[in-house]
């Protein structure tokens, strides 16, 4: 992946214009297979460990924040598409190989409000009107999963998550954002009825047992994790691309700093002035001790991996403490780097100010802010009982599993 970072990194301004991955870079990407990484060895994938997505999806965040997003969707969503059942997983990965982009993405799976459908013989009608937000690569993906809320049962809400084609969804225009514009995170919508059969449907509540099932379904060092685990490794593929677009903006950061004169020092070049100097060194070990860490918890996932060892919730809440501080101290590099170079790099043709804003965005994301994942770990650490398990990264199945016990 290192060899395509020019490339990624030349069209990531027309990713950004047009809401998607750019024609030349989602060919040169899908020639590598890095859409196949998670994708099980049974159905032509790499089954990757956490290590080396890590790293993978740090590369290419190093050229693009949007297109490490799309590697990280097509990864993270494999993990949710092995849960259903064998003949939906075949039909779904039986074209992912010759498919241009991650074969299957979601919106709205586990948000707190999710649609409306209704059961009949042989499946479920998903109602006209559905509305899912946040389904990034969805502009790319053969095949969405969404949030559905049924009532099985009159007055008990079920949760499901349910699979849709392409050609049962329209994609609305509405990503219009100040950072991670490349990744076409939009809503999708139906806007007429659609059966979908009992076998492209899961319960949410099931999703944490299915994933610990995966182990018995799927080899490779990518399915020797129980559910904890495997959620962890959506985390740190997440906070691995903000890794990979401080490296990034560093290597502009030089770049830069090396060819501009400074406005107002008496320095021939930026590079020249001690303060500047003073940034290049604390950014770079910041960059370098975030790396560190996400790349040895990767490492220490897979140790717990071959080792065939769960994850307790507590333990599950402190690595994921750990990914969220270093994709922080990562966005603090950024900022940094772009305070010391000035005005130049407010430029829109200035790769440094697209990864700062990417990375904020990145780092908004529900699943890994700071403060809330700090409590997580912090009440444990400090003798609190623990959240549900999930709570730092799906807390819609806490809902699901509620609602499946009142059923």
């Amino acid at each position: 992946m290192r060899d395509l970072i020019p490339l990624i990194r030349q069209h990531a301004s027309e990713g950004e214009r047009i809401g998607c991955l750019p024609p030349a870079t989602l060919a040169a990407m899908h020639e590598t297979g890095v859409f196949q990484v998670s994708a099980p060895l049974e159905h032509g994938g790499y089954a990757l460990g956490a290590r080396d997505l890590a790293e993978i999806v740090a590369n290419v965040a190093q050229g693009d924040g949007s297109a490490a997003w799309i590697v990280m969707i097509a990864s993270g969503f494999a993990r949710v598409m092995l849960t259903f059942p064998d003949e939906t997983v075949a039909a779904v990965y039986g074209r992912a190989s010759q498919w241009p982009g991650p074969v299957v993405a979601s919106a709205s799976l586990f948000s707190d409000r999710i649609q409306k459908g209704r059961p009949i013989d042989g499946g479920y009608i998903i109602e006209a009107g559905g509305k899912w937000a946040f389904g990034s690569g969805c502009k790319h993906a053969a095949f969405m999963v969404v949030g559905v809320e049924v009532e099985e049962t009159p007055g008990v809400p079920t949760r499901l998550m349910v699979l849709l084609e392409k050609g049962q969804y329209r994609i609305i225009d509405d990503w219009q954002v100040m950072g991670m514009s490349g990744s076409s995170s939009n809503s999708v919508a139906v806007d007429e009825d659609v059966f979908v059969p009992a076998s492209r449907v899961v319960p949410l509540a099931e999703l944490p047992q299915r994933l610990d099932g995966l182990r018995q379904r799927f080899g490779g060092q990518g399915y020797k994790l129980d559910a904890l685990g495997l959620m962890l490794i959506v985390a740190m593929e997440t906070m691995a691309i903000t890794v990979g677009m401080a490296r990034g903006a560093f290597d502009c950061f030089v770049e830069q700093a090396r060819a501009r004169k400074p406005f107002n020092l008496p320095y021939e070049k930026v590079a020249d002035a001690p303060s500047v100097q003073v940034v290049a060194g604390k950014v770079k070990a910041m960059i370098n001790a975030a790396q560190a860490l996400i790349f040895e918890r990767a490492a220490y996932i897979d140790r717990k991996a071959n080792g065939g060892e769960a994850f307790s919730p507590a333990e599950e809440a402190e690595i994921m403490m750990d990914f969220v501080h270093a994709g922080n101290v990562c966005g603090a590099a950024l900022d940094m780097m772009q305070i010391a170079l000035g005005s130049s790099t407010v430029s829109l043709s200035n790769p440094i100010q697209r990864f700062v804003r990417d990375a904020r965005v990145a780092l908004t994301h529900g699943s890994t802010r700071l403060d809330p994942a700090a409590e997580i770990s912090g009440r444990q650490l400090l003798g609190h009982a623990p959240f549900a398990s999930f709570a730092a990264a799906v807390p819609g199945v806490a809902k699901a599993e509620k609602e499946a016990k009142l059923a």
